[in-house]
């Protein structure tokens, strides 16, 4: 019965993507214009042309070291920043009105100061995607540690875990990990989005983002569709590699040990 519907889902999302395809292709034609709308097939021959002279594997390494810069150190300052402000209620109110105030800042608006500090490297990039990516992972871990259910907490008081330390450690952690989780998926997809930001004022001459530019300023369409849907692509691909790590390893508890 289960096997029945994973082959029921599975037929649906190929017939939907394939319906997409199809009503693509026929509104391309009927416009006739690539300029304004390239077809799926003016794509695909754009695709396997970027893929021949080996330039798109450069470009996807490229915004992928970016978005491992930004993503690592957003990681790095929203998990522990967020731990220390929902666990500890001085710091909470120390550093909660200037979080609050930097927050709703657009990461576009940081690329001046990321010239001016980083100059035109790859850190500069790294830096618009860690403004974009940080502050979900923040909020989520913060709300997942203020969130802790105090019975849990004193449970393990009565346990043993006296200190703050292994109070953090042994107990909020373990129930904030979901919420950690869904702030780091999150804090990934605006980091991703920030991707064509960051590359955006020549950081480098490589880069999916930096392309997309390029190629609309020779106003080759089929090219810049191409980026864009490979820059979809790999944003699905990075979502479902880390749905799937959270699910098999971080997660597993929440769905029982499978033996």
């Amino acid at each position: 019965m289960v096997q029945s519907m994973d082959i029921r889902r599975r037929i649906l999302e190929i017939t939907s993507i394939a319906s997409a395809i199809i009503i693509w292709e026929i509104i391309a034609r009927i416009i006739n214009k690539k300029y304004i709308l390239p077809s799926f097939t003016e794509v695909v021959t754009a695709f396997l042309e970027l893929v021949s002279g080996g330039e798109l594997y450069r470009d996807i390494l490229t915004s992928l070291n970016f978005f491992a810069i930004g993503m690592g150190v957003a990681i790095a300052v929203g998990i522990p920043l967020g731990i220390m402000m929902g666990w500890f209620k001085t710091i909470d109110k120390a550093v909660d009105p200037i979080i609050e105030m930097i927050r709703p800042i657009p990461p576009l608006a940081w690329i001046p100061f990321a010239i001016l500090w980083f100059g035109l490297t790859q850190y500069a990039a790294g830096f618009v995607i860690f403004v974009g990516a940080v502050f979900p992972i923040l909020v989520n871990t913060y709300t997942g540690f203020r969130n802790t259910p105090r019975v849990l907490v004193e449970s393990g008081k009565v346990l043993g875990c006296i200190k703050n330390r292994d109070l953090i450690f042994r107990i909020a952690l373990p129930a904030a990990l979901p919420s950690i989780a869904t702030g780091v998926r999150v804090g990934m997809g605006v980091g991703w989005m920030c991707v064509v930001a960051a590359e955006m004022f020549g950081v480098s001459t490589y880069g999916i983002g930096w392309k997309i530019w390029h190629w609309n300023d020779l106003h080759h369409m089929d090219m810049v569709l191409t980026y864009m849907l490979v820059l979809g692509l790999i944003a699905l691909v990075i979502d479902r590699l880390f749905r799937y790590i959270v699910q098999e390893w971080w997660l597993k508890w929440q769905t029982g040990v499978v033996v």
